[in-house]
């Protein structure tokens, strides 16, 4: 029980010097995560997992750009060569476009093996209207897509862009009730350690199913902040659109 206490007081108290210790412990128990492509939702992930102290390699086609963040978010930050950061991490999160992801998925094949994959791609493009038009079939998903062309052993999991940029990163580490970001994915194996990518980005995790319901938090989709849903929500208003029961575990 004293040790239990101690260790709270360690944790909680800022000004204590061996916080930073303990933290470091916790993180290296932790998978390694990159992020691979640093536009607008790598950047903001990126900077949230270094708000929520998680250490994060980062990793674009221009090695300057990784460099730079790395410069401006603080030690936590690691710069790669994208091939580098692929077999380095354990988890890859692909803040690309939706056909980018295939192409790396194609080059980067061997190196994939048994990496858990995060998706937050939406596979859309601008219209001639100034919106935007899905570039696939109306009732595919990018999800189920990309995970046809998983490399061997490779998990696959959607999250992280259901939500648009501006909440992505405004919306992080919300008080006193966090946001909810959705994910969905085949493989409960791995919901763990995506739960805890969703909690250190800031975010309260909610499971939907499998990959055949990724279809719900991409773009225009009934759980995502660009379709039916329109706004993000806690754990509370995920229970009220979902059914508490329709909650996946």
């Amino acid at each position: 029980m004293a040790q239990a206490c101690r260790r709270r007081f360690v944790v909680e108290n800022q000004s204590s010097p061996l916080k930073e210790i303990v933290m470091t412990q916790t993180n290296s128990n932790k998978s390694k995560v990159a992020v691979i492509g640093l536009g607008n939702i790598g950047n903001v992930v990126a900077a949230n997992l270094v708000k929520g102290n998680r250490p994060v390699i980062v990793a674009d086609r221009k090695i300057e750009k990784a460099t730079e963040l790395a410069q401006k978010l603080g030690t936590l930050v690691q710069p790669r060569e994208i091939l580098a950061a692929v077999k380095e991490a354990d988890i890859i999160v692909f803040a690309i476009w939706f056909s980018a992801i295939k192409e790396l998925l194609h080059q980067y094949a061997s190196e994939l093996e048994g990496k858990i994959i995060v998706d937050p791609s939406n596979p859309i493009a601008p219209d001639d209207k100034g919106g935007f038009k899905k570039i696939i079939g109306e009732n595919e998903s990018a999800g189920e897509i990309l995970s046809s062309l998983l490399p061997k052993n490779a998990r696959l999991a959607k999250t992280l862009g259901t939500l648009g940029v501006a909440s992505l990163a405004g919306a992080a580490f919300q008080k006193p009730e966090p946001a909810v970001l959705f994910y969905a994915t085949n493989d409960t194996n791995i919901n763990g350690d995506i739960e805890q990518l969703i909690h250190d980005n800031g975010f309260e995790p909610v499971r939907i199913g499998g990959i055949d319901q990724s279809i719900r938090i991409e773009v225009f989709g009934d759980l995502h902040e660009f379709g039916a849903l329109g706004k993000t929500v806690t754990l509370q208003g995920a229970k009220e659109k979902l059914g508490e029961v329709s909650i996946a575990v």
